[in-house]
């Protein structure tokens, strides 16, 4: 495969926050940092910049807030040229969160998340206010945690304090540079999950470096995928990225798994389900109402119902849900199919074959579509 050079439509909804056209790095001994590199951010978009090591994805992300100079190019943010941009009051505006955290060790949570507003200028009320609501948009009990210091914090804890921090002045922009890597599986899963959420609530625009595949296919609305010399081999949302790599180097990097993966972030559809089973008990042995529906439907409900292996799931699948998580719920019952839910109502059944079948529908749209999403990025493999 070679790489594409269309550059892809950014969200209709957004208009760029972040810009970089043509930028570069070259280091005086000759080794090139970042390649010509040019791409749109969008308002309230979280782009995942992935690859291997020393590709030049956390050199990209400093040069946005100007901690790495770039030797060629211009960044725009917010219609700014950064260049032109008094470094301290830049990064004023924009959060950073690193993977070490960064707390100041001598100061309390309170003060280490008032920072910035403090430099600002904001008053004690608004700061003390605006520090409570940080805190416990995080998840973090103000009154409980306000008075700590880190070294009295576990490592999910820190890290939380440090997103607080950054999102403190409300910046319209917010850098974090592999974040969660330091933590432990389980709290760095449960960090993701919260973060997730809290995109949603705030949506800034996030330009998020990690080495993780995994993280950035579940938290990113696009991924770009570089590789060494800083060459950026694709841009695109997750799902176009596991079902149609732009080069054989994403197709490699991806790996392949690459259709295990794309269950993560492929959601569950009616169209899937066979028709929902009779009102009855949670867990009971009812029958199928009906054997109409989709192709794939009419032959779950026919299994289901020659079987009467029916299950409802302990936590209810929901329409919407991600392939991944209705496989789960399918590998935990002793069933060979189970109950779909639309809020508190039944949307239908779902067995191994339908769910098989509706990840093939999701890959095959992707490569029916016309353009793959593959920013143009100087030299291309």
């Amino acid at each position: 495969m070679t790489a594409q050079t269309t550059q892809p439509p950014a969200p209709a909804s957004a208009d760029p926050m972040i810009s970089l056209v043509g930028v570069g790095k070259r280091y005086p001994d000759g080794t090139v940092a970042v390649a010509d590199l040019s791409f749109d951010v969008p308002a309230g978009e979280l782009l995942c910049l992935v690859g291997p090591s020393g590709c030049g994805k956390t050199t990209t992300m400093k040069m946005i807030n100007r901690l790495v100079e770039p030797t060629s190019g211009r960044i725009l943010v917010d219609g700014e040229d950064v260049a032109h941009t008094d470094p301290t009051r830049l990064r004023r505006r924009i959060g950073y969160v690193i993977q070490q955290i960064g707390l100041f060790p001598h100061l309390t949570v309170r003060a280490n998340v008032a920072t910035v507003p403090r430099l600002l200028g904001w008053d004690r009320a608004r700061i003390r206010a605006r520090v409570a609501e940080m805190l416990e948009l995080v998840g973090l009990d103000p009154a409980a945690m306000g008075g700590r210091y880190p070294h009295e914090l576990s490592g999910g804890q820190q890290q939380r304090v440090g997103v607080a921090r950054a999102l403190a002045a409300d910046p319209p922009v917010l850098l974090m540079d592999e974040p969660f890597s330091a933590i432990d599986p389980v709290a760095r899963d449960r960090l993701q999950g919260e973060f997730r959420r809290l995109q949603r609530e705030i949506r800034k625009t996030v330009v998020f470096v990690t080495h993780d595949l995994d993280e950035a296919i579940r938290l990113g609305d696009r991924i770009a995928v570089f590789r060494q010399g800083g060459r950026l081999e694709q841009i695109d949302p997750p799902a176009r990225v596991l079902g149609r790599p732009a080069t054989d180097f994403v197709a490699d990097f991806t790996g392949a798994d690459r259709a295990l993966r794309r269950l993560s972030v492929t959601p569950l559809r009616r169209d899937d389900l066979a028709p929902p089973r009779q009102a009855g008990p949670v867990g009971g042995a009812t029958d199928l109402a009906g054997k109409s529906g989709t192709q794939a439907g009419t032959a779950v409900a026919s299994d289901a119902a020659a079987t009467g292996a029916v299950r409802s799931a302990p936590v209810p699948v929901q329409v919407g849900a991600s392939l991944r998580e209705a496989l789960s719920a399918l590998l935990a019952q002793d069933g060979e199919a189970i109950d779909v839910y639309a809020g508190d109502m039944p949307a239908g059944v779902l067995t191994p074959a339908a769910l098989h079948a509706a990840l093939r529908r999701s890959v095959a749209a992707d490569t029916a579509g016309a353009g793959a999403g593959v920013s143009g990025a100087g030299e291309q493999a």
